[in-house]
């Protein structure tokens, strides 16, 4: 069975959340397969097996009244130069609506002229149902009506009720053709603020993208001489030899096989510090040399590349919704039909129970319409998270999916790994005990063997021993795991190891490492991992805000209790297993706020069954793959820095929702009274959207506390 592939389909047309509601609807009615559809980033998403699924689904969204414009899993962007559509439409709609309203405070005959009016209004509000009619239309068809249905109407009743008027020449008491250009006018340039306003909170996906928008220096060989031809980045194919110079954007992930430089990575990472690149040495595409010349040969392109898989990971979550968004999705079905029930009733009470006349009973019925906002309910999630989505990812921090963003904020313990998450993975030396032979002498010959091992502990070992004289050893033998040893010129034999090679002269198996003379125990060496610069800091920021911290180690108890002794953790599990690591997430996890945080390889199991996994991993592919937030910079303080986004985001996303629902409890009401003009109404409904906006796009530059 061939695989099914990710589809992503860019459209225009959708205005509100009903829109997207609907064509949803409709894919999960034609059996396509996990159908999303995001009304802020005008992106439907589905898995396609077959061309021939994905052009069908391309056929019913365009049937529906909307237009595909991209089809992005082909690679295919549009670039539109000049005014957009909805720019056209409202500038071509405001320049007939200014006169009508000028009539309504000059008094010039021709002015208020009922046929004058008509010719006036009769070109917005063609305008008005090639744009809200149609999508009204098609939305019923869809059987999830939108907010257009309420426009239509709204503007359709004061269209006919002037015309009305006009021929049957009833006076200046029936015409108000002014309301019905007006409302089109206004929410054509609510959408207008609404799209543009929109486009700012996807800025981050738009950077991301432009990184990879670069020139490549192609490398070929003709007859033994290297060519050097400049080409687009998005031309560069797999093991494609290229040339970066110094202020170059490296083009696509690679190894460095001929120079060295530095580049800077904080881009991708967040990390300012630039990184050393020799020979053997990985590039990542999109981040900048700064110093020197290279030649890359290509490992990875487009959707593979380190960056390419940032960018899809951001863009799946802004896809996603957090628990919140199904309420407001269920509460928008509904919302249309119910406002077309309370605007009946309005012209009901008020025509036939107050004995108002028919043309104020019809306004403020028209006014019920037009002031409701089922938009400011859609946008008050989607803004929010994509705004907070793009920010994290600027700070070096991926999120796999807005749902990630209301986890961390409901994070409640923390779960630590020691090695490699809280500690450097660097060594130092707590303590040497000796026996027979004096503490010089065994560094002396720590150092002497350990110079000769690539073993992380080795290595530590020798770099604070470094300034030790060594003795001469011969014959040296490294057992895996085990040990290394040596022989002198007097012919001693030197081992240092691990308890193995000491368990017949000792039971005590708690030290780091064993130093054998002539298979006699004569000292000892305790290590401490040295513990990353920036932990303190984010163990007692999370303690601040009532937070657990517990410390999981597969170390002895020993180790793990020293270790815990110098911060201050509420918990600590030592000597566990994977599986018991595994099994201790889960018993922890039971109120679904506990978060893991790990090196997102060895850790990988525990990290799935935590409510949050967090990688710290240094291998980017790697982790990306393992945990639903990664830290691209291994720095453990980026973790409070999530949080307080994700807390700020979830802060936004309640009063957004408190906006949309405050507004339309109050404004309507106004509206059923006879309190607000229709004008009045279409303007303030075209503001609701936009507050909505801006209170998002506040996240951008938020400073958090």
């Amino acid at each position: 069975m061939k695989p099914k592939k990710d589809t992503v389909l860019v459209v225009e047309g959708m205005d509100c959340t009903n829109c997207a509601l609907g064509i949803k609807k409709q894919l999960d009615k034609a059996g396509l397969d996990n159908v999303d559809v995001n009304f802020a980033t005008a992106e439907v998403r589905f898995n396609s097996a077959s061309e021939e699924q994905t052009e069908f689904a391309i056929h019913k969204i365009n049937k529906m009244g909307y237009k595909v414009v991209a089809n992005l899993s082909e690679e295919e962007q549009i670039v539109k130069k000049g005014l957009s559509s909805i720019e056209i439409k409202f500038y071509f709609s405001i320049i007939f609506t200014i006169p009508l309203l000028t009539a309504m405070f000059i008094p010039i005959d021709f002015l208020h002229n009922s046929y004058f009016q008509l010719a006036l209004g009769l070109p917005v509000y063609l305008i008005g149902m090639w744009h809200f009619g149609k999508s009204a239309f098609f939305s019923i068809k869809s059987g999830v009506p939108n907010m257009d249905v309420l426009i239509t109407i709204g503007t359709t009743a004061a269209f006919f009720y002037s015309l009305s008027g006009t021929l049957l020449d009833l006076g200046h008491n029936y015409q108000f053709y002014e309301t019905s250009a007006s409302i089109i006018s206004l929410v054509l340039l609510g959408n207008l603020l609404e799209h543009k306003a929109i486009k700012k909170t996807t800025s981050a996906i738009d950077e991301l993208v432009k990184m990879q928008k670069v020139t490549a220096r192609l490398i070929s060989t003709v007859n033994g001489i290297e060519q050097i031809t400049e080409i687009e980045a998005s031309k560069v194919r797999k093991d494609d030899m290229l040339l970066v110079n110094l202020g170059d954007k490296i083009p696509a992930d690679g190894i460095v096989y001929w120079g060295e430089g530095n580049a800077n990575e904080s881009a991708i990472t967040g990390e300012s510090v630039e990184v050393e690149k020799q020979t053997g040495n990985a590039v990542i595409g999109g981040t900048i040399l700064v110093s020197g010349n290279i030649k890359v040969k290509v490992t990875a392109i487009g959707n593979q590349s380190v960056l390419g898989q940032i960018i899809d990971l951001v863009k799946n979550a802004q896809q996603d919704k957090p628990e919140m968004q199904n309420l407001a999705d269920r509460i928008s079905a509904v919302f249309v039909p119910v406002v077309l029930l309370i605007s009946v009733v309005t012209f009901l009470i008020n025509y036939f129970a107050a004995d108002i006349d028919f043309q104020h009973s019809l306004l403020r019925c028209i006014a019920v319409l037009v002031i409701a906002c089922p938009c400011a309910l859609g946008l008050a999630i989607p803004t929010a998270v994509i705004v907070g989505v793009g920010r994290v990812a600027k700070q070096g921090i991926l999120i796999k999916g807005a749902s990630t963003i209301q986890k961390i904020n409901d994070i409640k313990t923390i779960i630590f790994d020691k090695t490699g998450t809280l500690t450097t993975g660097n060594f130092t030396i707590r303590a040497i005990n000796t026996n027979d032979i004096s503490e010089n002498e065994a560094k002396k010959i720590l150092f002497s063997l350990e110079k000769f091992s690539t073993h992380p502990i080795a290595v530590s070992i020798t770099n604070e021993l470094k300034n030790e004289f060594p003795i001469e050893l011969n014959d040296i033998k490294d057992e895996k795991g085990i040990s290394i040893s040596g022989i002198d010129n007097q012919g001693n034999n030197y081992a240092a190891g691990s308890y193995r090679i000491a368990k017949h002269e000792t039971s005590d198996y708690s030290h780091s490492v064993y130093l054998v003379k002539n298979g006699k125990l004569v000292a000892t060496v305790d290590l401490q991992d040295e513990i990353r610069a920036d932990v303190p800091q984010t163990i007692d920021f999370f303690k601040s805000k009532d937070v657990k911290i517990i410390l999981l180690s597969g170390d002895k108890k020993e180790k793990c209790d020293i270790f815990a002794s110098q911060l201050n953790f509420d918990g600590v599990y030592s000597e566990k297993l994977p599986a018991e690591k595994l099994e201790l997430v889960e018993q922890l996890n039971k109120n679904n706020d506990l978060c893991m945080v790990g090196d997102g390889i060895n850790d990988a199991p525990a990290l799935s069954k935590a409510a949050v996994g967090i990688s710290l991993s240094d291998s980017t592919q790697i982790a990306i793959k393992s945990a639903q937030v990664v830290l691209l910079n291994g720095k453990i303080n980026l973790l409070s820095k999530a949080w307080l986004i994700s807390h700020a985001t979830m802060k936004v996303i309640k009063q957004n929702l408190f906006w949309a629902f405050f507004y339309n409890i109050i404004a309507i009401p106004i509206a059923a009274f006879g309190l607000l003009d229709p004008m009045i109404a279409a303007a303030s409904m075209a503001l609701s959207d936009v507050v909505v906006i801006l209170n998002s796009l506040r996240l951008r530059t938020k400073k958090l506390k």
